[in-house]
């Protein structure tokens, strides 16, 4: 079972993610892209028009968080792979802000770990977004995510 987990400043590589999963023993691979949108996170605090996002994550529990959830992943599903990678830092319009991909001898335990993942970041993990406008900017808690 291999783990590739991190929070990183640098753009996320989907490709790299898919080959780092990719497996000849594995029938499935489930992958999550999540990506800057123009419009503000449902729930969030305005309707106004997003024109990026700044991520703030945790110095070490972040981190800690992401790899516990892939290994618990691992345990619940039959993964052999675990990539799970969240940026940090400003994010333009568009650009992936994470990626999760998991690969397993069948689809079902792929695609069901991968969703579980990324609903553990997203509620777990303490990495924060502040939404950025032409006229401000605002942070958005777990539920806007």
């Amino acid at each position: 079972m291999a783990v590739d987990t991190a929070i990183t400043p640098d753009p996320l590589d989907i490709g790299a993610a898919l080959g780092s999963v990719s497996d000849p023993d594995c029938g499935g691979i489930g992958i999550f892209v999540g990506t800057v949108r123009s419009s503000a996170a449902v729930g969030g605090n305005t309707d106004k028009p997003v024109t990026m996002l700044e991520y703030e994550a945790h110095p070490t529990m972040a981190e800690a968080r992401l790899l516990a959830i892939a290994e618990e992943a691992a345990r619940k599903w039959d993964l052999r792979h675990v990539f799970a990678h969240h940026r940090s830092g400003v994010c333009r319009l568009g650009e992936p802000t994470v990626v999760v991909a998991c690969s397993a001898p069948h689809r079902a335990d792929a695609l069901e770990a991968c969703r579980w993942i990324i609903d553990e970041i997203k509620s777990t993990v303490p990495i924060w977004k502040r939404e950025v406008y032409a006229d401000g900017s605002a942070w958005v808690g777990p539920e806007g995510a």
